[in-house]
């Protein structure tokens, strides 16, 4: 594992796409730091300054299906340029006057992400080996989250010394690596693009098993954010300070960033499918000790829940790029936007069901909406299945006669 790992980190274009992946999902962490100073500085509601987050996410989400074709069609020569764009678009957010502007600017940064998350996806896949790829794209995902972790370290210490102006150093990072990554990955753009045209369309879609790895995708994102979203704010209603709750929730962030890396690994060994279903029927119990039993031991559970619900979306995003080889693209984005959209809609929705019943039993209701992903789950493609598909696209994209 440690011989593998060092392996991955010695390969510099994937080494730079997982530092452009941290730095792009950086600045979704620094949002929630940032709306204190814009509360303050246009006088807005909480459900108004929720906005600039739904903006954000919501484009970065909705956009990712069409950049994914787009990459398909174009290949990835702008991945390094979306990085760009989102940092130049975000750090201007602290020198607006006027809150339709500031929406006008998180639209735009979502665009960014939104580029960046299909393309560098597929970048990724194109530079593993297939026998590592699992734990390979597990490495690059985690890289992402480590970002969105750091975001709120970020933001404090920019916005403790200067104000909201603060956003405009976060133009800096992005634009070095998104630059660097512009570079690095010069050769490979032509060679995703040929190796897709070549594929076309020849070979039909999987719809049905691909519906599945989507819905999958979809119930674990819901459930992760929920999580995220919502522990904060059950601990303060139990008592607890932000000494207590801050940490709890930064545990479950982390232990997904473990979980993806340890799930990637086990993934190669026994399958994806067998560790898809693993994680789900774990998740089950792990749910019901987080909600049953809050307090001190929570930090255990959140663990639990942290590297079982989040670590198998890597898992996913390949055996949708597999099953749609000659569109791996679009399936990054399809995937990856229909996951992040459910996870923005999961929590108002769950938000709804606490008002009625109470936070705990609110977050309680996700053993039973992961009891019925296991069933769904249970129609997900064998690895073998998966191989078929892809092999099949490999063979007309080497054979140019059949094309």
């Amino acid at each position: 594992m440690i011989n593998v790992m060092g392996e991955f980190l010695r390969n510099g274009k994937l080494l730079t796409l997982m530092l452009g992946h941290l730095t792009v999902d950086s600045y979704v962490g620094v949002i929630p730091v940032l709306y204190p100073l814009l509360i303050g500085r246009f006088h807005l509601s909480l459900a108004t300054v929720g906005l600039v987050s739904l903006a954000y996410g919501g484009t970065a989400a909705i956009s990712q299906p069409l950049f994914g074709l787009l990459a398909d069609r174009f290949g990835t020569r702008l991945t390094g340029l979306a990085l760009a764009w989102t940092a130049v678009t975000f750090s201007v957010v602290g020198f607006v006057d006027s809150f339709p502007l500031l929406l006008t600017l998180a639209l735009a940064s979502g665009l960014g992400s939104g580029a960046f998350h299909p393309l560098g996806a597929l970048d990724v896949r194109g530079l593993l080996p297939t026998w590592r790829r699992s734990l390979g794209m597990s490495v690059y995902v985690t890289a992402g989250t480590v970002g969105v972790a750091a975001g709120p370290l970020i933001g404090i210490l920019l916005f403790g010394a200067y104000g909201v102006h603060g956003t405009g150093f976060l133009v800096l990072p992005g634009l070095v690596t998104g630059g660097y990554l512009l570079w690095r990955m010069r050769g490979r753009a032509g060679a995703v693009t040929a190796a897709v045209r070549h594929a076309g369309m020849t070979t039909p879609v999987p719809v049905f098993a691909l519906a599945v790895v989507i819905g999958v995708m979809m119930s674990r994102s819901w459930t992760v954010n929920v999580f995220q979203a919502f522990t904060p704010t059950w601990y303060e209603q139990l008592g607890y300070g932000p000494a207590f709750y801050g940490p709890l929730a930064t545990t479950l962030v982390l232990a997904s960033a473990v979980g993806t890396v340890g799930c990637g690994s086990l993934a190669d060994r026994y399958g994806r499918r067998t560790v898809i279903l693993a994680t789900l029927v774990l998740s089950v119990p792990a749910i019901l000790l987080y909600t049953v039993f809050p307090g001190p031991w929570a930090f255990a559970t959140a663990i639990l829940i942290g590297f079982l619900a989040a670590s198998t979306a890597p898992l996913m995003l390949l055996m949708a790029q597999q099953l749609m080889a000659s569109r791996a693209g679009l399936a990054s984005g399809l995937v990856m936007g229909l996951g992040f959209v459910t996870g923005a809609v999961g929590v108002p929705i769950n938000g709804a069901i606490a008002d009625a019943i109470g936070l705990q039993k609110s977050l309680m209701t996700h053993a039973v909406l992961v009891i019925i992903t296991i069933g769904i789950a249970w129609f997900l493609p064998r690895e073998d299945e998966v191989e078929r598909y892809s092999a099949q696209q490999e063979a007309l994209r080497t054979s140019p006669e059949q094309v």
